[in-house]
């Protein structure tokens, strides 16, 4: 039986892209998204073996996108794809419980290989960053944690994208107030009290694309 997949990219002429390769290989696309959220309601929807997502996703980065298809759909094993080969971010996609770390300069040759992997309940790095593991797990400075909760950090991407507090709210689905009161509270853990330096530190961290 064909592996089922689902392929989460904002970018649809990428997702055209990786679903010809992967169905000349022999894999199944049972769906596709292009944001976070979208992702996180198809897997629940169509509970295929895998998910491919890339990290920087619109309205809910693809690290959170993980770990709420972990919760709603724990039999799915995630591969993200992603520019970013810093240690913090590796060990944080595997905390969020993600299968398979794939660099996007390295997709057309390893993302086959993650997806066999992963479906087999093993786990794939692309060979890029193996060192990158190895030499954080090996140093004697701990990563530092994620000062933010994982809804500060969503409400962080949606101030990055541009998005107002009414708009952050209708996306959460939470009150403006209780969305004013996440960003305030973001801005004091960070020391950052301005909408630029916010995209910034979102861009840093990789929930925003530059």
């Amino acid at each position: 039986m064909a592996i089922r997949v689902v392929l989460v990219d904002d970018h649809e002429i990428v997702r055209d892209g990786m679903k010809a390769v992967l169905e000349r290989e022999g894999f199944e696309i049972v769906g596709e998204a292009s944001d976070g959220h979208t992702a996180v309601r198809t897997v629940g929807a169509l509970r295929p073996d895998v998910a491919v997502i890339d990290v920087a996703m619109p309205l809910l980065n693809g690290i959170d996108a993980s770990r709420e298809i972990g919760v709603l759909c724990p039999a799915t094993r995630v591969i993200l794809l992603t520019m970013h080969t810093d240690a913090p971010y590796v060990l944080e996609a595997f905390r969020a419980g993600v299968r398979g770390y794939v660099l996007k300069t390295q997709a057309a040759n390893d993302l086959c290989r993650a997806i066999r992997e992963a479906a087999d309940g093993r786990m794939y790095l692309s060979p890029g960053i193996s060192s990158t593991v190895v030499s954080q797990c090996l140093s004697p400075q701990p990563a530092a944690e994620d000062p933010l909760t994982r809804r500060e950090r969503q409400v962080l991407q949606l101030v990055a994208e541009g998005k107002t507090t009414k708009q952050i709210a209708i996306v959460l689905g939470i009150s403006s107030k209780t969305a004013e009161s996440h960003r305030v509270r973001l801005m004091s853990k960070l020391n950052i009290h301005d909408i630029a330096g916010l995209v910034r530190y979102a861009i840093q961290r990789g929930l925003v694309q530059p």
